[in-house]
């Protein structure tokens, strides 16, 4: 009788092992699957754009069929809408820790400015479809980034800023112009780059290059601008 039970109980662990495995490499390739999905959209959304990209040729760059695609995401602005929130998760811890450190205020903008243009290197389709939402649906994105459950707490640098100014240890300079032309100078070479280079002649490499000189040419104009 003993016996009879312990090879019961050995069958059902044997059985639940084998299920478990089962459900675990089906969760893997699901994650597989949809990782694929998102680097093959990455992918088309900087080649073609966010206007010319089609899920047909996310589908292709994936090595799925496209209704496999739309399985997982019914439309391409859904699926750029979840690789914007994984881009958004990144980049809000990291500004904040730079804001709540301890450094100097010159160094949060050095760090802020190394940061913001590596997040874009990494994301060039993300300055993009930031754009293209702003003219096509402005409210709908501004909703959408109030929505977030955690923001970038600007306010704490523009109190610094402020205190930076009025003891003389930096020109007066409007800290949101200050933030705006930050931002401005990091993103528009990635929004512009097919102009740039089709005026300039200049090759992908040659861009690259000038693109690693970057983050020091803008954190060397920021220093500039509010030296007293």
């Amino acid at each position: 009788m003993k016996n009879t039970c312990k090879s019961e109980a050995n069958s059902i662990t044997f059985a639940l092992t084998i299920w478990l495995n089962y459900i675990v490499n089906l969760m893997q390739e699901e994650r597989t699957t949809e990782q694929r999905i998102k680097d093959a959209a990455r992918t088309v959304f900087v080649s073609k754009g966010f206007s010319g990209a089609r899920m047909q040729d996310i589908a292709d760059e994936a090595g799925i069929n496209k209704a496999l695609l739309h399985y997982y995401y019914r439309s391409k602005e859904k699926l750029f809408e979840v690789i914007f929130d994984e881009v958004f998760g990144i980049v809000v811890p990291r500004v904040n820790a730079i804001i709540n450190s301890d450094a100097t205020v010159p160094e949060k903008l050095d760090a802020f400015i190394e940061q913001y243009i590596s997040i874009i290197e990494a994301n060039p389709h993300v300055p993009l479809f930031i754009i293209h939402e702003l003219s096509q649906h402005p409210e709908k994105f501004v909703e959408k980034i109030k929505s977030q459950t955690a923001l970038p707490n600007i306010s704490i640098l523009v109190t610094q800023l402020f205190n930076e100014i009025s003891e003389g240890r930096m020109r007066l300079y409007n800290p949101f112009h200050l933030i705006m032309n930050i931002l401005s100078m990091s993103a528009f070479p990635f929004v512009a780059k097919p102009m740039l280079k089709a005026v300039s002649g200049m090759s992908e490499e040659m861009w690259t290059g000038l693109m690693k000189d970057r983050r020091e040419e803008v954190k060397r104009f920021v220093r500039q601008a509010l030296q007293p």
